[in-house]
């Protein structure tokens, strides 16, 4: 069965652009349109999409508003924020939101693609190098609670979740840490659970505001 997607964005090009990208695979296809962001939560709802493409500044609710209602009411549908560069203060707000992940919207149509695949098969999605500059801008102050909440890691977990922010996959964990890929996976789960976070994208996050990983720093 294919990926059924919806595509939220005030721009009637970008969207129709992104559509054809999307529909020009096999395995996707768009099952609704929206131009901001009250219409991309009653697509959601009533579509019940399997990933939602989500613009950060639309006309009304927006965004953000968007993505946090959609991931309150009907979590079974992943959010994919597609953005500028310029306003990563609203990308980390939409990560805070319950994001799955991000992309700019300079990427090449094969990374959209990929991550619609990988949103959908329940795994999180950062480009390293964006999440440590948005990381640098906007958590630059650990948040006790965080720390809190990493005391709850063993070392080993600890290490694997310092992993998990820099951006490295589970092969690349497995060979940093001279361990299996499975063992990583294991690792991450028992992880995600101990900090209550949903996907890799929150636990980096956390890694960031409890200070596991400094601004600038790998």
């Amino acid at each position: 069965m294919a990926i059924r997607v919806t595509i939220a964005d005030d721009q009637a090009v970008v969207r129709a652009g992104i559509a054809a990208i999307i529909d020009a695979e096999p395995d996707l296809c768009v099952v609704g349109q929206a131009a901001d962001g009250e219409a991309a939560v009653e697509l959601a709802l009533s579509l019940r999409p399997d990933v939602a493409l989500m613009d950060i500044r639309m006309p009304g609710a927006g965004g953000l508003a968007a993505t946090a209602a959609i991931t309150a009411r009907n979590p079974a549908t992943r959010v994919l924020v597609l953005t500028t560069f310029d306003l990563d203060e609203y990308l980390f707000a939409a990560l805070r939101a319950g994001a799955a992940g991000f992309l700019l919207k300079d990427a090449e149509p094969e990374r959209v693609i990929d991550a619609v695949r990988v949103i959908e098969a329940g795994a999180a999605l950062l480009d390293p190098t964006v999440t440590r500059r948005l990381i640098d801008q906007f958590a630059e102050a650990p948040d006790p609670f965080g720390t809190t909440r990493l005391d709850r890691l063993t070392p080993r977990e600890t290490e694997v979740l310092r992993q998990v922010a820099r951006g490295l996959s589970n092969t690349e964990i497995a060979a940093t840490l001279g361990i299996s890929p499975a063992t990583v996976k294991d690792h991450v789960s028992v992880i995600l659970g101990k900090l209550g976070v949903r996907d890799r994208v929150q636990a980096t996050i956390a890694a960031y505001e409890a200070g596991l990983i400094r601004p600038g720093l790998r």
